[in-house]
């Protein structure tokens, strides 16, 4: 199997490779359009700022690249929020290939950035899900979310609902770090390595 991670520049895209390289697959890093769109599956990581995040696939020119993937496409955290339609962060359209708004998280005065390990809940059935339950601990670092919507797979709470994974077609997101997620997170990259569209 091809994977590539893209090469966003953001921190968490070595961590990212060691957690694929754990579960037995080599992992190619990088930002060339060609090797993207040649992969058998694409992950999208991030960390940051959705600004910046966007302004770096525009320089690499690789927006119309992602946007065009017919192939799982997989993003990470802040690379999730990039799926979106706009963020209010830095007030960016993103490449809007699921429909949503990433938004202020509202905590109801629980500290942000939302940091630490919480559970999920309105778990569906879509594949990336398979195995989890509402007893699974994942590993969160943000403060802006993706609102709930039909194209939530789960959500969290966090003073309020957000979106904690989210799909449409062949594209999905984690806004958890699976990388960072022990065997729970490492589950929804099994099953997105096993997911056939």
């Amino acid at each position: 199997m091809q994977l590539v991670i893209v090469d966003t520049g953001c921190a968490n895209i070595s961590s990212v490779y060691f957690a694929f390289k754990r579960l037995g697959v080599e992992a190619t890093i990088s930002r060339e359009a060609a090797v993207i769109k040649a992969a058998d599956k694409v992950v999208l990581p991030g960390v940051g700022t959705a600004h910046n995040a966007m302004a770096q696939l525009q320089h690499s020119n690789l927006i119309d690249t992602l946007q065009s993937l017919q192939q799982p496409l997989l993003g990470i955290c802040l690379g999730m929020q990039m799926l979106s339609s706009h963020s209010m962060e830095g007030d960016v359209p993103c490449l809007n290939l699921i429909p949503g708004d990433v938004l202020p998280m509202q905590s109801a005065g629980l500290r942000l950035p939302h940091m630490g390990w919480n559970t999920l809940h309105n778990i569906s059935s879509h594949p990336l899900m398979k195995g989890f339950t509402s007893s699974d601990y994942v590993y969160f670092v943000h403060s802006f979310a993706v609102a709930p919507s039909k194209h939530s797979l789960a959500l969290c709470n966090y003073g309020s609902d957000f979106a904690a994974v989210i799909g449409k077609d062949n594209v999905a997101g984690a806004q958890f770090h699976p990388e960072r997620s022990g065997k729970t997170g490492a589950r929804l990259l099994q099953n997105f390595l096993e997911w056939q569209l």
